[in-house]
């Protein structure tokens, strides 16, 4: 998945076919004059998005929602499956196409608001950071101190999304001690989900993910780690949006938009209905 490249450092390149010039992304003016918004957000990544019953649910659709209400316009939110990494989904979403006749988009949601990603695709705008990210670990009945050294979690099940910071952490800290122990999850909202379940002693995965899992599924035997996680090489990162670079104008309108949801309550309010704490992007 294109965020776990981005997540573990490592971007590759990609390829993709070009669709008709009619597909590209549209500009402010063309998005007024059709009333939609099409908004990119990827298929399976709880709880920021993820399809449920037919509709695309999670904090990044909504937040599409909310801005395309703002700008006056009616929000089409678009699930995709990722791809090689976020070159091929910010290619893919939103200024050529996909290989399988996906249209492209007038934004894509959870962009890494990263320099070296700006500089390696000048063909969009990267901008309207909206999110602080970070990491957390989360405690079972098992593991009852949840503040030990994680050298110490040394035979303990220990759950993780694959190809992740948080997984390489497990993997290769301390010496490579907890190698054995980890266990791997499609997302770190699953792996929080598998401590809740007993089947796992710890995770360790992005703060979103176990907020949003532990609210959904409260539990007073799992517990978070309170202090800092060690030698965690990762500071956390700023989430933001992708307009195509020729949408410049309505990635202002869109940026606005998250500004006066910041100073209104509105963006906080729509993280808190998924469990998740905002914190204001560093960027921003």
């Amino acid at each position: 998945m294109a965020r776990r490249a981005f997540l573990a450092g490592a971007l590759t390149a990609a390829t993709a076919v070009a669709l008709p010039r009619q597909a590209e992304a549209a500009p402010l003016a063309k998005v007024r004059e059709t009333g939609v918004l099409r908004v990119a957000v990827y298929a399976d990544n709880r709880p920021w998005s993820w399809v449920e019953g037919g509709v695309v649910r999670g904090i990044d659709a909504d937040l599409a929602r909310a801005m395309a209400e703002k700008i006056g316009v009616r929000a089409e939110v678009i699930a995709f499956m990722p791809g090689d990494d976020i070159a091929a989904d910010l290619r893919n979403t939103v200024w050529r196409g996909g290989l399988l006749g996906f249209q492209v988009c007038d934004v894509m949601m959870h962009v890494p608001f990263d320099r070296q990603i700006m500089i390696e695709n000048d063909q969009v705008a990267i901008l309207g950071p909206y999110y602080r990210e970070g990491f957390a670990m989360a405690c079972g009945n098992e593991q009852s101190d949840c503040e030990v050294p994680p050298a110490q979690l040394h035979g303990r099940r220990l759950a993780a999304e694959t190809a992740t910071v948080s997984d390489e952490y497990l993997l290769t800290a301390f010496g490579g001690v907890l190698r054995n122990d980890v266990h791997h999850y499609r997302g770190g909202y699953e792996a929080t989900e598998a401590v809740v379940e007993g089947k796992a002693d710890a995770v360790l995965a992005t703060r979103a993910q176990v907020e949003a899992a532990l609210h959904d599924r409260p539990q007073n035997a799992v517990h978070r780690r309170k202090g800092p996680i060690p030698a965690l090489f990762s500071p956390g990162w700023d989430i933001a949006m992708a307009v195509k670079d020729n949408s410049r104008t309505l990635g202002d309108l869109l940026e606005n938009s998250i500004v006066e949801m910041t100073k209104n309550g509105r963006i906080e309010s729509i993280f808190a209905q998924y469990g998740v704490a905002w914190h204001a992007a560093v960027a921003a």
